[in-house]
């Protein structure tokens, strides 16, 4: 099936569900607007109540198999087709993987990566863990310290001052139930059908405790997921999208005009959030990214049309001047 998007009609894909990292947020406490916080599956949620309410074509638990740029089309599984004349990337991330043996087999059942609303009423009066040191597991870490009995924050780190904001750690300084451990890692998880204890290495004293757990939540970052991208749409190291100025200092820009700010290596292809690199990763920023990511596709598709007509008017005038009989003089 193929089908075409007119200029201005946004249609949407997603693999899973909508929000993203965010959506997977126990609590997202400095978000404009609320000023208790809000749950990421909740923000998410209503998101997509305004897209859909404004028009947007949403579809869940689609994957993209590829970009055919030449065409303006996504191929997706399945052997469905959308063309458009132009595309914004906003894949975002995925969580990092910790490589513990058996720690996959409990996946879903004690083990989480990232920490939804949904999870906190497996939680209510048990000890759970927290492996991170950034604002997603502080937040999380308050956010179940009103259900479950004791929370641990795992850290690999010194302090957590060099990667949370310094208002999450004086909140959790302000939690009785609340416990963070410097210099620790998870060594091994144990559970048959559930998770039922870990074993926590102090790389100081490289001494290793058991500790009883009914829930371990990590959150150890993310990486772009951007294999599948076609080779012409320009990547760092890490694989995040390159746009603006940055592909200009890397020699990935050709045309003569600047590439927008949001637009990638491919002209007319435009890239958002976190999949786009960037120093900042917050969910704000990425949806005012993603506001003017729209903004620069009306600007590009108003300077594609006036080219083009401007093309077009040129060549009408050499033609008029070639076919024009010339003047007679009386």
């Amino acid at each position: 099936m193929c089908r075409n998007i007119t200029p201005l009609r946004q249609h949407r894909r997603t693999r899973e569900a909508p929000g993203g990292q965010a959506g997977t947020s126990s609590r997202i406490e400095n978000y404009l607007g609320f000023p208790n916080g809000v749950s990421g599956d909740e923000l998410a949620s209503r998101a997509l109540q305004q897209a859909r309410r404004l028009g947007a074509e949403i579809l869940i638990t689609r994957s993209v198999k590829r970009i055919d740029l030449k065409a303006r089309q996504v191929e997706m599984d399945g052997g469905d087709v959308v063309k458009a004349k132009t595309l914004i990337i906003a894949t975002g991330v995925t969580w990092r993987r910790l490589a513990i043996d058996g720690f996959d087999r409990l996946i879903g059942k004690g083990i989480y990566y990232g920490a939804a609303r949904s999870e906190v009423g497996a939680t209510q009066g048990l000890d759970i863990h927290l492996v991170g040191a950034g604002n997603s597991a502080g937040q999380a870490a308050l956010f179940f310290a009103n259900h479950a009995r004791t929370i641990t924050l795992i850290v690999r780190g010194e302090s957590l001052e060099k990667s949370m904001s310094q208002y999450l750690i004086e909140q959790l300084d302000g939690k009785a139930n609340i416990e963070v451990q410097l210099r620790s890692e998870i060594h091994a998880v144990r559970g048959n059908t559930n998770l039922t204890a870990v074993e926590i290495r102090n790389s100081e004293s490289n001494v290793i405790r058991r500790h009883e757990s009914s829930g371990l939540f990590v959150f150890i970052g993310a990486d772009a997921e951007t294999k599948w991208l076609p080779e012409d749409i320009a990547r760092d190291a890490r694989g995040y999208v390159l746009t603006g100025d940055d592909l200009k200092k890397a020699g990935r820009w050709s045309l003569g005009r600047d590439p927008y700010l949001l637009e990638t290596s491919a002209p007319g292809i435009f890239a958002c959030g976190d999949v786009r690199l960037s120093p900042v990763k917050r969910v704000a920023s990425a949806v005012g990214e993603g506001s003017m990511a729209i903004a620069l596709v009306q600007q590009y598709l108003a300077y594609s049309g006036l080219t083009r007509r401007s093309r077009t008017l040129i060549a009408l005038k050499r033609l008029l001047r070639s076919t024009r009989p010339p003047l007679k003089c009386v």
